[in-house]
């Protein structure tokens, strides 16, 4: 088991990595939209959100040289679930066609008051 950290994705807000690795899972921690390079949230719209969201995944993924062609099950969190259908377009732009599985929960609150949160798992294997 290993523990993932980039600087090219934000640092964790509370006592969490931002991934970790056992076998060939990756398990990357819930990402809320805050930018790496200014530690701030970003975006004021759960769509300028989901884009940072998934950016930060992608930062993290990088780091141990996946992609998200990788990632076989997600995790999706909304402060509003009528915000569902624009994190779903630009959800689906990210993944291009792939359709890892996926739950999307409305939840009271958010850290830092964002209104996305998504945690994904990835499998190391060729793709």
């Amino acid at each position: 088991m290993h523990f993932v950290q980039t600087d090219k994705a934000p640092k964790p807000v509370g006592a969490y990595s931002q991934a970790v690795v056992v076998g060939n899972l990756v398990f990357i921690s819930g990402q809320i939209a805050i930018n790496p390079q200014t530690g701030k949230l970003e975006g004021k719209t759960a769509k300028e959100q989901t884009q940072r969201v998934l950016n930060n995944i992608k930062a993290i993924l990088s780091e141990i040289g996946l992609t998200e062609k990788n990632i076989v099950k997600t995790a999706v969190y909304l402060t509003d679930l009528s915000n569902f259908k624009e994190v779903n377009e630009v959800y689906g732009d990210f993944f291009k066609g792939l359709k890892p599985a996926r739950e999307t929960v409305e939840v009271s609150n958010l850290p830092l008051g964002a209104l996305v949160e998504i945690s994904a798992i990835a499998v190391i294997e060729d793709v």
